[in-house]
């Protein structure tokens, strides 16, 4: 399983994800989600997967080949005219992908994993608006706007009400980590299948390379007093709650 989230600020875009991988209990392994590419001064991208490890993988695999071979500059994230061109690229080869890997395992057992996948696609191209998008195992796709101003991938129902409630179009960077990281923590802590360590970027508006990139690890010292003092402020809100009764009146 895995938890990614990719959130839009009026000041550009934070993006983080988990790195664990697992095939049952007794095979869990770390692998990066995030993937990004820049070119200083006019623009940047970042990928988050979420969803069969060798689709993905595929994906990013032919992504980074295109970027770097002459002749399939026309399908490259770094020679696209517009994020919505890059999410059409992305789109359309994870679809291709999918496709491809179930054509070739159709012959197997019915046991044959699935492998399906989805993916955020985030950045911003010189002259544009940073842009966030939500791209779905078939290839389509949806953006960020006001109504949607986040997008989650993977293990999505443990954290989103954390970032329901905390998140502000105008909240600062660090705002917006501490709200993050309050939301992976209340997924760890919800399912083993995700897991630390975890990767933060921030992408700054018209700032076209990261402004923060991290990997967060298990002895972090921010993110043990963030998931400590979360788990204090908790029972603290609990126990100031009104004290429920059976007894509550005649009808009580």
């Amino acid at each position: 399983m895995t938890y990614c989230v990719g959130m839009m600020l009026d000041r550009g875009l934070v993006l983080m994800s988990d790195t664990r991988t697992n095939s049952g209990v007794d095979n869990i392994s770390i692998f990066r989600k995030m993937n990004s590419w820049s070119v200083p001064g006019e623009r940047i991208i970042a990928v988050m997967t979420a969803g069969n490890l060798a689709t993905t993988q595929g994906v990013i695999s032919q992504l980074e080949e295109r970027n770097k071979a002459i002749s399939e500059r026309h399908n490259s994230l770094l020679e696209a005219d517009s994020m919505f061109q890059v999410a059409t690229i992305v789109g359309k080869l994870l679809r291709e992908t999918i496709a491809q890997c179930r054509n070739e395992n159709a012959s197997e057992e019915a046991s044959t994993p699935s492998f399906t996948a989805s993916m955020i696609v985030a950045g911003q191209i010189k002259g544009m608006e940073p842009r966030l998008f939500l791209i779905y195992p078939e290839g389509n796709f949806i953006e960020a706007g006001f109504d949607t101003p986040f997008f989650q991938i993977g293990e999505t129902k443990y954290g989103r009400p954390i970032i329901l409630r905390g998140y502000h179009h105008d909240m600062s960077f660090e705002d917006a980590v501490k709200l993050l990281m309050v939301s992976f923590d209340s997924t760890i802590k919800a399912n083993l299948s995700v897991g630390l360590p975890l990767d933060l970027m921030v992408i700054e508006r018209d700032n076209f390379e990261p402004t923060h990139k991290r990997r967060i690890g298990v002895d972090d010292p921010y993110y043990r007093a963030v998931s400590v003092g979360w788990s204090e402020s908790l029972k603290l809100a609990f126990e100031s709650l009104p004290d429920y009764t059976f007894f509550q009146g005649k009808d009580g």
